[in-house]
């Protein structure tokens, strides 16, 4: 097959987008077919996506990302190399990959592509709205509080979020991934909040504050609807931030997760649940937060989880056989049967 993989991006998930395309792209070289590493960050000029090097150390900043420009996506789209390509594999995160936007140009151009479809992305990007929708249908997820990013110099606002949610609480931007922008508050200091919704308004113009579970950190895979094995993630810092995400040695996982049978069955099917409640095609991953008592918390759902070959969801893949390279051929096969339909 010829397959563009899609990566790199211009969102603040860019670094770990790149770690993430050039892992598929070698795999899917390892198995014979035709690959053309695409960043939509460069335009016409994808041919620089074949020898980016980044430091994932660190998540771009803000001020790298502005040498960059959303038009950029639609000179990469008028580029002549897509009337040979069979599937777009997308591995962007975040802004512009992970929302919808990049599956809405692909559907204009009718080209096939990897995960779900603009909606379900643009929904599942937003957590507030992920929350709302799943609520409704019985999910537990914790306590939370909605609030706009120009509302937050407001003490009144502050104290009610104390209030309500108690002094353990976790502040977020409601569209960001790779734990930029959270903080988890544990002091219940006014001030603390505060600063916290400040970081949280850089990077998005709505913000979910939580009532903070005290648990375990639980995640499920799903390909094509099915639950894959739990993985039971163990941080060497106080949550599992950026830096215990992405630096080598800063976690340790556990899969599949140390769970009774019926728990895991149990976080399994809620995952199927969830999966289905918000149209996801093809694969994504769910975060949960197990407490003492076994009761899932749903925190969110990554549409594009990240896709190295010791990312979460092939990390449980092996565990049933699936082996990195096959993972993502069968991806990119899922999406051309899919496209047919």
């Amino acid at each position: 097959m010829n397959i563009a993989v899609v990566m790199g991006g211009i969102s603040t998930e860019r670094n770990i987008s790149i770690i993430g395309g050039k892992s598929v792209v070698d795999a899917l070289r390892s198995l014979g077919h035709n690959v053309i590493p695409i960043d939509p960050a460069f335009g016409k000029d994808y041919q620089k996506a074949e020898d980016l090097i980044i430091d994932v150390s660190k998540p771009v900043s803000i001020e790298e990302l502005s040498a960059f420009h959303p038009r950029s996506y639609l000179e990469m789209m008028e580029l002549p190399l897509w009337n040979s390509i069979d599937i777009a594999f997308i591995v962007l995160h975040g802004k512009y990959g992970e929302d919808g936007l990049i599956q809405s140009l692909f559907e204009f151009k009718k080209i096939p592509y990897t995960g779900s479809n603009p909606k379900t992305c643009a929904v599942a990007m937003d957590k507030i709205f992920t929350k709302n929708m799943l609520t409704a249908y019985g999910i537990l997820t914790p306590k939370w509080i909605p609030i706009d990013a120009q509302s937050i110099d407001n003490d009144d606002l502050i104290k009610e979020i104390r209030k309500e949610l108690g002094n353990k609480v976790v502040v977020k931007p409601n569209d960001q991934g790779s734990s930029i922008g959270i903080t988890i508050v544990k002091s219940g200091n006014l001030d603390d909040i505060y600063f916290a919704l400040k970081e949280a308004a850089k990077y998005s113009d709505r913000i979910l504050v939580e009532e903070f579970i005290d648990g375990r950190e639980i995640t499920c895979g799903l390909i094509e609807g099915e639950a894959l094995p739990l993985i039971e993630i163990v941080p060497k810092d106080d949550f599992y931030n950026y830096t215990t995400k992405y630096i080598k040695g800063n976690s340790n996982y556990i899969c599949p997760a140390e769970l009774s049978e019926n728990v895991t069955e149990f976080i399994q099917s809620v995952s199927e649940m969830c999966y289905n409640i918000l149209g996801v095609n093809s694969f994504c991953r769910i975060d949960y937060r197990l407490t003492q008592e076994n009761e899932p918390y749903f925190l969110e759902l990554n549409p594009i989880p990240g896709f190295t070959s010791t990312s979460l969801v092939p990390m449980a893949a092996r565990e049933i056989g699936i082996e990195f390279p096959e993972l993502c051929e069968r991806l990119a096969i899922s999406a051309i049967k899919n496209s047919r339909k």
